[in-house]
């Protein structure tokens, strides 16, 4: 790897480890455009219970995975909010590009076993 490729890359994932674990906390506690989308026609009470209508949201289930330490955009057991969803960003971001690297590291082009590359200073054949 270059040296200008190694700044790059670690330029890119400081850049996403700032924006995971600092912008995350500013984020919006609206629901996003598929929420509402799914909202529309139905009725919701002050704790955004459904009471009367019909819409898509109606049919929502929990996710099955709800109970797991990193559900809910945080990590369950730190009280602090933004923090945990600060560190859950962060982790998410740090897993996503060693899963990533791992993958383009199988994948890069090895030089073929057969035919090894004869060094530059080496005598060939008819020096020999």
């Amino acid at each position: 790897m270059s040296r200008r490729l190694g700044w790059f890359l670690a330029g890119g994932l400081l850049v996403a480890l700032l924006l995971a674990g600092v912008v995350s906390s500013f984020a919006s506690g609206s629901p996003d455009g598929l929420d509402a989308t799914a909202r529309q026609g139905c009725t919701f009470d002050a704790e955004g219970r459904i009471t009367g209508g019909t819409c898509m949201a109606q049919k929502e289930q929990d996710h099955q995975l709800d109970d797991s330490p990193l559900a809910g955009y945080g990590i369950r057991g730190l009280g602090d909010g933004a923090l945990s969803t600060g560190l859950s960003g962060v982790l998410g971001v740090l897993v996503t590009f060693g899963i990533g690297a791992g993958l383009f590291r199988l994948a890069r082009r090895r030089p073929d076993p057969k035919s090894s590359p004869r060094p530059a200073d080496a005598p060939t054949e008819a020096e020999v």
